[in-house]
């Protein structure tokens, strides 16, 4: 499998990616036809997904619980 640092790179690009995408997806909604207010909401979820992102990522690279890591 993977290494730990190259883990914690591979993860740190990957959520920089999606991060960068979807703040970006969510700034030109709410700059263009939809305005602030029509955007706020999809601001709160982006929020939300990308806290979901970050906490993943802490919890699968930093921490190095897998999906496979269960308390069975």
């Amino acid at each position: 499998m993977l290494g730990h640092k190259t883990k914690i790179i591979a993860g740190l690009i990957g959520t920089l990616m999606v991060s960068i995408f979807v703040i970006g997806l969510a700034h030109s909604i709410s700059t263009g036809f939809a305005g602030f207010w029509g955007g706020l909401p999809f601001w709160v979820i982006v929020i939300f997904v990308l806290a979901m992102a970050v906490y993943d990522f802490y919890e699968e690279c930093v921490l190095g619980k897998g999906w496979q890591d269960s308390d069975e």
